[in-house]
């Protein structure tokens, strides 16, 4: 019994990192729409910066994810 409660506690804490991924994705596309509404012009200088940035920080809640689940079935 103890263990089932300790992998569910696991498991959320691990999930914790998916509440920080959208918190990033949010920060990272307000700070895209800022930096167009200062400069549009420096739209195709930015463009792939900000895609990179949105898959890095995508994986980071897939890592997060994962985790979460392995902790929840692989033990």
């Amino acid at each position: 019994m103890e263990i089932e409660a300790a992998k569910l506690i696991g498991a959320g804490l691990a999930a914790i990192g998916v509440i920080g991924a959208g918190i990033g994705v949010g920060n990272l596309w307000a700070s895209y729409y800022d930096a167009l509404a200062r400069n549009p012009q420096a739209k195709n200088d930015i463009g792939a910066t900000i895609w990179i940035g949105f898959a890095v920080t995508e994986a980071i809640a897939l890592y997060a994810l994962i985790v979460a689940l392995i902790i929840l079935f692989a033990f």
